[in-house]
């Protein structure tokens, strides 16, 4: 008996029908009532069953659909579902298909708008507060709505295109066929696919009538519901405006009945006072000002100080002197002098000796198949991974090192402070800082070779020196050594670990980074987080810096313990955020950090702390009451094009310059590097090749010595007891590390332009 024939698939709608599964080589295929609906395929022994009885189901957005002859197709999800189909002719296995395509598309995007999606609108009647929120949830449901409409149609037309072609070439070989025994046969294939055009055609047809239907209907609504926001937001503005002028009104009003001491006029204050004794009602006078608090931080929480605090924090006021435990001039002047006042006197700065350039060749644009050159590397460091320069930026890891004194100007303020604890602000703050020209830097600094070496000599200009030495090569290590006239010295070296994990790269810096302070003797110490790659094969490269950082001064026991927080989408806190406190050697605060890494950094003197409530995990948090918060940090902007010019700095634009007298193994001469920066990277890769080979070659050969040398009792005989030049390794007794430290000699041998001891290493 003859089935009713079904309608033609149309997106969204349920499609029954009879097919022929197969069961196991006993039975065969046997006959079972299918039905597609919401994305889901399930079959019954008959239609009587749909009530009470499915045999099997399966999800379409994870199936594969496979075309296997005239009328067999197979549907499997990767798993242990696989159905075996069999339909009664091909133009009712292509019905079927054309369904199960439709289904399994719509089925994909309702997944994918799932995930996506954040908390929907309560199924409760909206109150005056919800109805924003439900209109913007409907008005997001119907545009979803219309975006599976648009995708259905997108679907029709692959299929169309798909058999218009197919019953096009149909046609082409019927006019050249000559009349035989075959014009029945191409005729029926001629009759099949123009009934298979007529399906998809029919489909699409239904599919731009639903969507038109579905765009007429919503589009006055859309325009009431536009002209309803558009009344709401000019109300909200006008209520925030006379909101703002009651709070100017109250603030006024309240210090104006405030009387404060006449020893409150200080003349570090300009004319806040205004040399009475009563506090100004101005809006400058920030120091009595209260303030939101700030996003709670994972370990503690700050809110505004008690007001009895803002009022004495000008005044030579033994109580506060005792609470935070500094004496009554630091009290007076540390925080105006942490603050970055633009207004206040800075030293004159010295006239350069040279104008530096400001641009370099603009990065060409050269396609490369990343996942050819990564997919046999995952699980390997990245030193030991041969990189195209094409993933590279013009400038060596010893250069990138260097860039760590971009904000120098940090560690001159702290050499002049006197008190340890703001000293240790400054510090922080330029912990923070070295991090911030990384995050638009996704190409990788060349590794440099053995012996390599960087100056930065900024003496004229910025009243320091600078030199990097490559002092291993595998694991590869960096010794760096600072020194200012200012009184201060920055020595640090840096052994990098990194993996490759097919998504991301993770970069761990080991080693430490010390700073000494010539005048109070202070001296610090701490080491640097985890730096992540993201998206390495698909998708925009983005960096992120995650963990903590632990800065100590051995001589006095402060500490500032900094966390860098990880990116996460479902965060509210800011992106790259950043949060430190400031304590003693009795673990006492002092001092709040807070802010982001690549932009600023502010801090907060703690007036009084507590422990809150607990947190989300039952860990109790400890509450700060701190008074207002002042900018120590701000991130330089960058140069004018720099998206073209690898996201450089001003300062970076500058480290590979040409500059004569440098040493023979400086990295502005290795050619490689040079010719990358010129734009020649096919040239530059040759040449990268060459000195890697020259530079295994003379490992090979300190190799064959270290054999030869294996029976004599002399040191020296392993491979990798490279001497290092102009650096050796120092057991610091007051840290407890061992690091390379800078020996001397170079600046000398630099005046006197005496190279001799260089090898050759490029």
């Amino acid at each position: 008996m003859s089935e009713p024939k079904p309608p033609t698939p149309t997106p969204g709608d349920t499609y029954k029908g009879w097919l022929f599964k197969w069961t196991n080589y006993i039975k065969g295929y046997q006959r079972r009532w299918f039905v597609l609906s919401n994305g889901l395929l399930s079959y019954y022994r008959t239609q009587a069953e749909m009530g009470h009885t499915c045999r099997g189901t399966i999800n379409l957005a994870t199936a594969n659909i496979a075309v296997e002859d005239s009328c067999n197709f197979v549907i499997s999800n990767g798993g242990a579902q696989t159905y075996h189909l069999k339909a009664s002719s091909e133009v009712e296995r292509q019905r079927w298909i054309t369904a199960l395509e439709l289904a399994k598309a719509k089925a994909v995007r309702m997944q994918a708008e799932s995930d996506d999606s954040g908390d929907e609108c309560p199924a409760v009647p909206p109150t005056s507060g919800q109805g924003g929120s439900c209109r913007n949830s409907e008005v997001q449901s119907t545009l979803r709505t219309l975006s599976s409409k648009v995708e259905d149609l997108n679907t029709c037309n692959d299929l169309i295109v798909k058999h218009g072609s197919a019953l096009q070439r149909s046609l082409s070989e019927l006019e050249g066929l000559r009349v035989g025994g075959d014009m029945g046969e191409k005729m029926r294939q001629v009759t099949e696919r123009a009934t298979l055009f007529r399906i998809t055609s029919n489909a699409m047809i239904n599919a731009c009538r639903d969507f038109l239907s579905l765009a007429q209907s919503h589009s006055k609504r859309w325009q009431k519901a536009l002209q309803v926001e558009r009344d709401q937001r000019i109300r909200l503005e006008e209520t925030l405006e006379q909101l703002a002028k009651q709070h100017n009104h109250l603030e006024r009003a309240f210090r104006g009945a405030t009387v404060l001491p006449p020893s409150f006029s200080n003349p570090a204050l300009g004319n806040k006072g205004g040399g009475s004794g009563k506090g100004d009602a101005s809006d400058e006078d920030d120091d009595n000002e209260f303030f939101d608090a700030m996003e709670d931080p994972a370990e503690f929480i700050t809110v505004p100080a008690d007001p009895k605090y803002h009022r004495r924090s000008g005044s030579n006021v033994s109580g506060i002197s005792s609470e935070t435990g500094m004496d009554d001039q630091s009290v007076n002047f540390d925080e105006l002098s942490l603050a970055s006042n633009p207004e206040s006197p800075q030293p004159l700065e010295l006239e350069p000796v040279r104008q530096r350039r400001t641009r370099i060749p603009d990065k060409p644009n050269y396609y490369l198949n990343l996942w050819s050159i990564m997919k046999n590397c995952i699980g390997k460091e990245l030193s030991k991974i041969p990189m195209p320069v094409n993933f590279n930026e013009p400038l060596s890891m010893l250069q990138r090192l260097s860039e760590d004194l971009e904000y120098y100007e940090l560690l001159d303020k702290a050499a002049k402070c006197q008190s340890s604890l703001e000293q240790m602000c400054y510090v922080a703050a330029f912990t923070v800082s070295s991090y911030s020209t990384t995050v638009h830097r996704t190409g990788k600094p060349f590794n440099p070779l053995l012996g390599e070496t960087f100056e930065l000599d900024r003496l004229n200009e910025c009243g320091y020196r600078s030199l990097c030495e490559q002092v291993s090569h595998h694991p590869p290590a960096a010794a760096h050594h600072a020194m200012s006239e200012k009184g201060w010295t920055l020595r640090q070296e840096i052994t990098l670990a990194s993996k490759f994990r097919g998504k991301y790269l993770s970069i761990m810096p080991l080693g430490s980074i010390q700073c000494l302070f010539d005048k109070s003797n202070n001296h610090y110490s701490w080491k640097k987080v985890t730096t992540t790659v993201h998206n390495i094969i698909v998708g925009k490269l983005w960096i992120d810096q995650s963990g903590e950082i632990d800065v100590v001064n051995h001589k006095t026991g402060d500490r500032c313990h900094l966390k860098f927080a990880p990116y996460s989408y479902f965060s509210r806190d800011v992106p790259r955020k950043v949060t430190g406190v400031v304590t003693d050697k009795d673990g006492k605060a002092h001092y709040v950090l807070s802010g982001t890494w690549d932009e600023k950094m502010e801090f907060s003197r703690v007036m009084q702390s507590s422990k809150g409530e607990n947190g989300t995990e039952g860990k109790q948090r400890t509450v700060y009451q701190t008074l207002k918060a002042k900018e120590i940090w701000r991130k330089n902007p960058l140069p004018e094009g720099a998206e073209n010019m690898y996201f450089f700095s001003s300062l970076a634009l500058t480290l590979n310059e040409p500059e004569e007298g440098v040493a023979p193994t400086d990295s502005r001469r290795r050619p490689d590097q040079r010719l990358m920066e010129d734009g020649r990277w096919d040239e530059a890769n040759a040449e990268k090749q060459r000195i890697e080979e020259k530079q295994r070659s003379v490992r090979r050969e300190r190799e064959r010595e270290a054999v030869k040398a294996a029976s004599s009792p002399e040191e020296g005989a392993h491979p990798d007891n490279y001497q290092a030049l102009w650096f050796e390794k120092f057991d610091d007794p007051v840290s407890g590390e061992t690091l390379h430290i800078y020996k001397g000699g170079y600046w000398e041998a630099k005046d006197q332009g005496s190279w001799d001891m260089c090898p050759d290493i490029f």
